[in-house]
């Protein structure tokens, strides 16, 4: 039975955040006692997977349930439409003040997709400036990923993603306490999004002193230019990674700042936790943690996403909701669009709520009460260091992943967990691989979706062009501060107002 009808939801969205860095799946080293203490009465989804490994697509998958070739958010730098109805719509209309506090790269001029308020801007621009250009795949935009970020890596005392996230979280943790403190009845819904882990891999001296560079883990292995895939070839050279010698103290430092940064990120879902639990919110609200993608972390050689292998498309998925769901973990293969019919679910009330049209994604309230399984997940890239599309089917311990530019790739997971072995040309599993092939064709027609991405790119880089001249009007978020409603005005009571903002009230 539910504690309430409709609970208070937080979910905290960390930036290239990969499992297998994480000490809830099995990392020895990693410091990260809130999402354990998370984990430990939650329910931990082990195979889950983001929509596309790249920010905005990922992103606008999360929040609406749609793939990227239904959202139209092809990459980083595509409008998300403002006709797409997203979770935050739905719960919004069902009764719940819904706020954003942190990243969602949202591109174009809506940017609050159904959230009532958004607490702060964005780290990134809202723009066509970021589009790819499959027209000429062998130009290298400045705002690729480069190697700076892993030989650079070390302490700081601040950066640009420490300024970013110090406001997220601070933001976030006076804006649930201004929802509590203001009588406003309505549950919430809490999206914090912050940037860390994500490169550059640069972390303050408190969370790099945690880790000894001796304990560090290297990658368990590396291939040859001649070994690799066509996309992994594109890769290495879209983001500079043929131009670097990257040394074993290198990879020591980055990944020593990244599971820094992992312990940062911890901290903060700590001080949103305390929030939550010193004013009596926590057991009646529903805590999840998720990612937009993962990080290579110098497995197989590579870094940043980008691609379907398991370091980049596979999410950490926890849901916290021990009045709801007795802990377990979920080992069937899930995707980050269910969140979206999921918690439309949970909060409906008994007639439920019809969504405005299918959706991609599927309820996980069965999982999460340790019934069924899910057949499979599949997911597009679409975005930059590709040529055209590519997709991948997650099913039972297979992953199939295509393109029609490039050889078929097939890893049975449970055989090979780390994908060193692509049985796609193997005789023995042709029956399997022809049945894959023929439900890409069913589910896709590739030809039409690059086709429509090309356009596309030609539209907004157009677009971009044009605006980029004479007076620009930036879609960037802008939150409001106002400063006449805030602390102590003349036109405000004073002993009404302290006593208001004193909490708990005497």
């Amino acid at each position: 039975m539910r504690p309430s009808p409709h609970p208070d939801i937080l979910l905290v969205m960390a930036d290239q955040m990969v499992p297998s860095a994480l000490p809830i799946y099995g990392h020895p080293l990693t410091e990260a006692p809130n999402i354990s203490w998370l984990a430990e009465g939650g329910v931990v989804f082990d195979a889950a997977y983001c929509s596309s490994s790249l920010c905005a697509p990922s992103r606008a998958s999360f929040m609406s349930g749609l793939l990227p070739s239904r959202t139209g958010v092809y990459d980083n730098a595509a409008e998300f439409g403002s006709d797409v109805p997203t979770f935050a719509h739905y719960l919004r209309r069902n009764g719940y003040r819904t706020v954003l506090s942190g990243k969602m790269h949202f591109c174009g001029a809506d940017q609050l997709h159904g959230f009532e308020e958004r607490l702060t801007t964005d780290i990134y621009p809202a723009d066509f400036a970021w589009t790819p250009d499959w027209d000429h795949p062998d130009d290298r935009p400045t705002w690729y990923h480069d190697m700076s970020s892993v030989l650079d890596a070390g302490p700081c005392i601040r950066s640009n993603q420490l300024d970013f996230d110090d406001e997220v979280a601070f933001s976030s943790e006076r804006g649930l306490y201004d929802h509590i403190r203001s009588g406003d009845e309505r549950p919430f819904c809490f999206v914090v999004s912050f940037t860390h882990p994500h490169d550059p891999f640069a972390i303050p001296e408190r969370y790099w002193a945690r880790y000894r560079p001796e304990d560090i883990p290297l990658p368990r292995f590396q291939l040859s230019q001649a070994e690799m895939h066509p996309h992994e070839r594109r890769l290495y050279r879209i983001c500079a990674m043929d131009g670097v010698t990257v040394t074993e103290a290198h990879v020591r430092a980055a990944r020593r700042a990244y599971y820094g940064a992992i312990s940062y990120v911890d901290e903060q879902i700590g001080r949103l936790l305390s929030v939550l639990r010193n004013t009596g919110r926590l057991d009646n609200t529903i805590v999840i943690l998720t990612s937009d993608h993962g990080e290579m972390l110098g497995e197989r050689g590579f870094w940043y996403k980008m691609s379907f292998y398991e370091g980049s498309a596979r999410v950490p998925l926890v849901m916290y909701a021990p009045a709801l769901f007795a802990p377990r973990r979920v080992p069937s293969p899930v995707s980050t669009m269910d969140l979206l019919p999921t918690l439309v679910d949970l909060v409906a009330d008994d007639d439920g709520v019809e969504l405005a049209s299918p959706v991609d994604g599927q309820s996980l309230v069965s999982q999460l009460g340790g019934a069924g399984s899910r057949d499979a997940v599949v997911a597009e890239y679409l975005a930059e260091g590709s040529i055209a599309p590519i997709v991948m089917i997650r099913r039972g311990d297979h992953k199939f992943i295509h393109c029609q530019s490039d050889p078929d790739q097939l890893f049975d997971l449970a055989a090979d967990p780390d994908e060193r072995h692509n049985l796609a040309a193997d005789p023995a599993v042709a029956d399997t691989v022809g049945a894959f092939r023929g439900e890409v064709a069913a589910r896709w027609d590739l030809a039409e979706l690059d086709r429509s991405v090309r356009d596309s790119q030609r539209r907004r880089r157009t677009v971009m062009s044009a605006l980029s001249r004479g007076v620009s009007t930036p879609w960037d978020y802008e939150p409001p501060y106002r400063a006449a409603s805030r602390y102590i005005r003349s036109h405000m009571a004073l002993l009404d107002l302290e006593t208001a903002a004193r909490y708990p009230k005497v």
